[in-house]
């Protein structure tokens, strides 16, 4: 009787955790998503499919998951292999901006609001791409953000001022056809041709 009773707690316990099978369908699902994903971070067709790649292995040999999470696990696991991938590190600029700067920047990165074609995207600066994705389309905290990037919350802010600055200097374009953008997340799209 108490046997019974230990497995079922187990099998309980078990039921709370993400399986492989789990992670496999995540990556099915989402494919377009986390490859888009892994693509925004690596700016490269063939990086971004090593750290897709390298996502799923991480994800289905890696430490028991809760299954709510399972889904911003594998989204997190994608960042980790870019990083790693491209090693994205500050610049040494000796011109901090400005606080006014920073708080103006800062209205942005909640709501951007508007779209940013990906080319001005992927012309940013590694680490400045980087903060970009991770901080305003995946909403990561400038804290998590620095424990990823190995930085300080500073760098975080710096990053992603310079990052919303050059893209609000690049031409903001209304969606049309054949042309891709990023709004407020991190997936993009090709608006639907109205026939």
């Amino acid at each position: 009787m108490a046997e019974r009773a230990h497995i079922r707690v187990r099998e309980k316990e078990a039921d709370m955790y993400a399986s492989h099978d789990d992670f496999r369908t995540i990556f099915k699902e989402g494919m377009k998503e986390l490859y888009q994903l892994s693509f925004l971070l690596t700016s490269d067709p063939i990086k971004a499919e090593r750290c897709l790649v390298s996502g799923l292995e991480d994800c289905v040999s890696g430490n028991p998951v809760f299954r709510e999470w399972a889904r911003s696990w594998a989204k997190r696991t994608i960042v980790q292999n870019a990083i790693r991938e491209l090693k994205p590190r500050p610049s040494q600029s000796n011109s901090p901006l400005s606080r006014a700067m920073f708080s103006n920047l800062d209205e942005h990165s909640r709501d951007p609001g508007g779209h940013f074609e990906i080319d001005a995207v992927l012309r940013l600066a590694d680490f400045h791409r980087f903060v970009f994705v991770m901080s305003v389309l995946e909403h990561y905290s400038e804290h998590e953000c620095a424990l990823l990037l190995g930085c300080s919350a500073r760098d975080i802010r710096e990053g992603r001022a310079r990052a919303l600055m050059e893209l609000a200097d690049s031409p903001r374009m209304e969606p049309s056809e054949n042309q891709l953008f990023v709004q407020g997340k991190s997936e993009l799209s090709v608006p639907r041709n109205q026939s």
